[in-house]
């Protein structure tokens, strides 16, 4: 019980934390609705020469796109979250005093990160969803449980986002310099999550590969889940299973880091 409070308050530190940055806050809705009009009037204009790509009709493309503004912080999509931090903790060595408090690493960055990602979501990705829904024909549910569905793809897609960045952030006991895998990190979340074209487009072979990589839990699936289009149990066990095999391997990683390297600065 000790331990999950100290997580919780991790957790409404990470919030709170975020909470302060008013300013950035009001600039990051301003820039995703500026960036979602110019994504819908792309969408339109090619869903209007290809009727339903993807199995999506006009009004699921649109929900998509403010979907994915609303979540491109949320899940860091293409980071920005506690990754760079850790990684110059890394660097300059204070990562020893992380490593020496009593509590486990890998779940306070998680109990933050988390914290961050709830703020992001209530701050930065509802107002240009809501100005979605007012501007343009979108395919939103009415039935509350199918909402509830959604989130808890959402809260799952938070804990494979982090997974993914925390491996990420690890390769700096091994890196001299991170920038090159933030740039990778920015251009496979892109890409992969979907966030350029929905991943249910992408033809042949590719589209059969993008489709079960974990990035595919990110985006693809919480707003399939919110449109009808995916069962939402089958859609848990693809994120839970992602999210198991991720933190193990970032629990491994970390692992070997902490014996085998010695911290750079440090």
């Amino acid at each position: 019980m000790g331990s999950a409070r100290l997580y919780a308050a991790v957790a409404a530190g990470g919030f709170r934390r975020y909470a302060t940055y008013r300013a950035a806050t009001a600039a990051g809705v301003f820039t995703n609705t500026v960036f979602g009009l110019i994504l819908v009037s792309t969408y339109l204009a090619l869903w209007d020469e290809r009727p339903q790509l993807g199995g999506y009709d006009q009004a699921q493309a649109v929900t998509y796109v403010w979907l994915g503004q609303a979540l491109f912080a949320t899940l860091a999509l293409q980071g920005g979250g506690f990754e760079s931090e850790l990684m110059e903790r890394i660097r300059t060595g204070a990562v020893a005093i992380d490593l020496y408090r009593p509590v486990d690493l890998q779940v306070w960055w998680l109990a933050g990160d988390l914290g961050r990602s709830v703020f992001q979501l209530l701050g930065r990705g509802v107002v240009p969803f809501l100005f979605g829904m007012l501007v343009f024909p979108m395919a939103v549910p009415g039935d509350p449980l199918v909402w509830l569905a959604f989130l808890v793809s959402v809260v799952l897609a938070m804990v494979v986002s982090f997974a993914i960045r925390y491996l990420v952030a690890l390769s700096g006991f091994w890196l001299l310099d991170g920038t090159g895998a933030l740039q990778m990190l920015m251009v496979t979340g892109m890409f992969c999550t979907g966030m350029v074209l929905p991943l249910n487009v992408f033809p042949g072979a590719l589209g059969e590969v993008v489709r079960v990589l974990p990035w595919a839990a990110l985006l693809q699936m919480p707003a399939d889940v919110l449109m009808g289009e995916a069962d939402p149990w089958g859609t848990y066990a693809f994120q839970v299973v992602w999210a198991v095999v991720l933190l193990t391997a970032g629990r491994l990683v970390q692992g070997a880091a902490t014996r085998r390297v010695v911290v750079q600065g440090g």
